[in-house]
C-alpha cells in the first residue's frame, strides 16, 4: 500500500468529462490502510453508503465530500473487501488548464490551482457522483509516461488533517515530491 502511494507520484491523473480533457502529474499522495488505520473511513470495519466504494476492487475511484464542499479523489488499491485507498492530495497541471481555471473560478494559473485534494477534485471536475468509477476506463484514469522521479526527491511525513486519529495521525503515510510548488503543505517532520 505505501509502495503504491509512492509509485503514484509522477503518474498522470486525467479526466475526460463531457468532452473536456484535463490532467495533471500527481505530486502528493496519502495512504489509508483500511480497517486498522484510525484515520481511514473504514477503520474497525466501518461500512456505510459513504465509504462503500472503499470495499471495491483495486482500480476503483472513491470520492467523498469533505466539509460539504470539497470532492476528495481516492484510488482504491487492494482486493475486494479490503478497504485500502490513497488520497490524491496534489497534482501539477498538464492539460486543460483553461478548463481548470473556469471550474475553480481562478483568473490565472498559480500553484493554488491544484494544491490540496479539494482543489484537485474541483479543477479536474471530479464529483461524488463519480465514486465507484472504474479507473481502467477512459472517464477518470491514471496513466504513466516515461517521466521518472529520482527516489531522493520523494519526501514523506505524517498525514494532514487527521489529528483525531491519535497515534495513527503520526504515521508517515504522506508522500510528496520535494520542492514541487503544487505540494499542499510543507513537510511536517
Amino acid at each position: 500500500m505505501l509502495q503504491i502511494a509512492k509509485e503514484l507520484l509522477g503518474k498522470i491523473l486525467t479526466t475526460n468529462l463531457e468532452g473536456i480533457v484535463t490532467s495533471g502529474r500527481i505530486v502528493e499522495t496519502e495512504a489509508y490502510i483500511g480497517i486498522t488505520d484510525k484515520a481511514s473511513h473504514a477503520w474497525a470495519g466501518k461500512r456505510t453508503p459513504r465509504n462503500e466504494h472503499m470495499y471495491a476492487t483495486a482500480g476503483t475511484g472513491y470520492i467523498y465530500m469533505c466539509y460539504g464542499i470539497h470532492q476528495m479523489f481516492n484510488v482504491v488499491t487492494n482486493e475486494k473487501e479490503t478497504p485500502d485507498a490513497i488520497l490524491i492530495r496534489a497534482i501539477e497541471p498538464i492539460e486543460g488548464i483553461e478548463s481548470m481555471l473556469q471550474r475553480t473560478g481562478k483568473q490565472k494559473l498559480d500553484n493554488t490551482l491544484t494544491k490540496g485534494p479539494g482543489n484537485v477534485g474541483k479543477a479536474l471536475g471530479i464529483h461524488k457522483i463519480h465514486s465507484g468509477i472504474n479507473l481502467l476506463q477512459n472517464v477518470i484514469f491514471i496513466a504513466a509516461d516515461d517521466f521518472e522521479w529520482d527516489e531522493t526527491n520523494i519526501g514523506s511525513s505524517k498525514r494532514i488533517g487527521v489529528e483525531y486519529a491519535g497515534a495513527d495521525a503520526l504515521l508517515p503515510y504522506r508522500f510528496y515530491i520535494r520542492g514541487n510548488k503544487y505540494v499542499s503543505a510543507k513537510p511536517v517532520f
